[in-house]
């Protein structure tokens, strides 16, 4: 199978043209250029702002120019994860495909469906010569996915339309009305060193295998955390053995669950079997916790390449070995209005010992303020016991429902005449970009939505591919019924 072969191939051709281009959070550069130029080749108005967000305006089709602008939007960034062992260099080669029967997925890394496929079916707009629908704006923002920060940096006057079209949603059916607010929070634990002890040789205990996965949508999964499960072997394992920590390292993305973590020890020799044999216990009673989320759970330890000439001394090393089992992780509330939503959680995503000290990485997320603050105070509690410093950002607005919307009306009643059913009406546990930008412009007419996306921020990663021309059916029928009803 092709991609070339896939329908609809204007959506297509933009995809596997997005995918070869390097495009990780931070780094859209590229990107970015591939649409200026794009956008200028088919003499359509496009602008840059300084935050790097691309925008181009698209003319209505001839008899549909008195309708109202309609904005598309998706992120030009996406999470760049790969499994340990395969080679891939996100800042030059492409993503690999691989297809496995109704899906699309890659070969050991993202797939980048999350958001490319939203910025693919944007684009097709252009070249789709039967389309219906009234002024169009495009609006590809970045560096959604470290905190949406492209959508923050929004101008007024940048975008002129007064109804926007989400297509960051990743559920065919479903119509996203809302999501949850969040914050990131980072702790530097300070640490004190000294000579590794004689006679110890070194090891790493290593815990991979795991799946991973968005810190917002697969939360409620409950999926193994990688960091989770090493600090708990660990914190085990030294109640009772001589081992000596020099490094801990696990996570890569604030939004992405951890699926590998590593510590770097120094152990006695006469003392590994024992300490193997409290790792494997204790590793054992995990795999059984987690059942059938996780069947692939490996937590070893091997012979360190070298050894390392300094570890924590044992007031650093239970400092932090405590801090990292007292810190929450997973769904911390339910929403007691909307069964079935996650209201708060929080990711533990990352943490990197080096210098004298220690970086640990959070994501909190809920769809109610207070909640939000909540928890990240105890997090910042948590932290001041074992003496870390906390660092926070501003965290970013949710957005709340509205079943009065105009826009939603039309989306629905699109779906009904083509599916025959109302279509799922949901909020999502994930920051998307609608929270910000109707902050940035007050009384914007939001929904979101999108095609079948599995497993987005690990390299599980997979689009279904018939979704993706039932998705572009049911946006071209809901621009060209905006378009033709004249929606105020």
């Amino acid at each position: 199978m092709s991609i070339s072969g896939l329908e609809p191939k204007i959506l297509w051709k933009q995809f596997d043209k997005i995918r070869s281009i390097p495009h990780c959070s931070g780094h859209e550069d590229k990107l970015a250029e591939y649409l200026m130029s794009y956008a200028k080749s088919k003499d359509l108005e496009v602008e840059k702002d300084r935050s790097g967000n691309v925008i181009i305006r698209v003319p209505a089709t001839p008899g549909h120019e008195g309708a109202p602008t309609v904005v598309l939007q998706g992120h030009m960034d996406m999470v760049c994860e790969k499994n340990s062992d395969v080679v891939h260099d996100f800042s030059k080669d492409p993503i690999e495909l691989e297809f496995r029967g109704e899906w699309l997925t890659a070969k050991g890394t993202t797939l980048g469906a999350d958001n490319g496929i939203g910025l693919a079916a944007a684009l097709a707009t252009i070249e789709a010569k039967d389309a219906v629908h009234g002024p169009l704006e495009l609006l590809f923002t970045v560096d959604e996915e470290v905190g949406l920060t492209g959508a923050g940096k929004l101008k007024p006057g940048f975008v002129k339309g007064g109804m926007l079209l989400n297509l960051d949603s990743e559920e065919l059916g479903a119509v996203y009305i809302g999501c949850a607010g969040g914050g990131d929070t980072t702790l530097k634990l300070p640490l004190s060193f000294s000579d590794s002890p004689a006679g110890t040789k070194g090891f790493v205990l290593r815990v991979s295998g795991l799946r991973g996965g968005h810190s917002g949508i697969d939360i409620h999964e409950q999926r193994g955390n990688a960091i989770k499960v090493l600090a708990r072997c660990l914190w085990k394992a030294a109640r009772t053995q001589p081992v000596h920590v020099a490094g801990v390292r696990g996570g890569s993305k604030r939004n992405a669950i951890p699926r590998e973590a590593e510590a770097e020890l120094m152990v006695l020799e006469t003392a590994v079997d024992d300490l193997s044999g409290i790792i494997g216990d204790e590793a054992a009673k995990i795999a059984e916790e987690l059942g059938g989320q996780e069947t692939n759970l490996s937590v070893k330890i091997v012979p360190a390449d070298r050894p390392s000439p300094r570890v924590m001394d044992a007031a650093s090393q239970k400092a932090l070995l405590n801090l990292l089992i007292a810190l929450p992780h997973g769904v911390f509330t339910m929403s007691y209005d909307i069964p079935g939503l996650v209201e708060t959680s929080n990711n533990l995503a990352t943490v990197a010992t080096g210098g004298d000290e220690a970086a640990i990485g959070l994501s909190t997320r809920s769809s109610i303020v207070s909640a939000l603050k909540a928890l990240r105070d105890k997090i910042r509690a948590a932290a001041e016991l074992a003496g870390a410093a906390v660092e926070e950002n501003e965290p970013y607005p949710g957005w709340k429902p509205n079943l009065e919307s105009k826009l939603l009306a039309v989306v629905k009643s699109v779906h009904v005449r083509e599916f025959g059913k109302d279509p799922a009406l949901k909020a999502i546990h994930a920051g998307l970009e609608c929270g910000i930008i109707g902050e940035k412009y007050p009384g914007m007419d939001m929904v979101s939505f999108g095609p079948w996306i599995e497993h987005p921020h690990s390299p599980e990663e997979r689009v279904n591919i018939p979704s993706v021309e039932t998705f572009w059916k049911v946006l071209r029928a809901v621009l060209a019924e905006l378009a033709t009803k004249r929606i105020a």
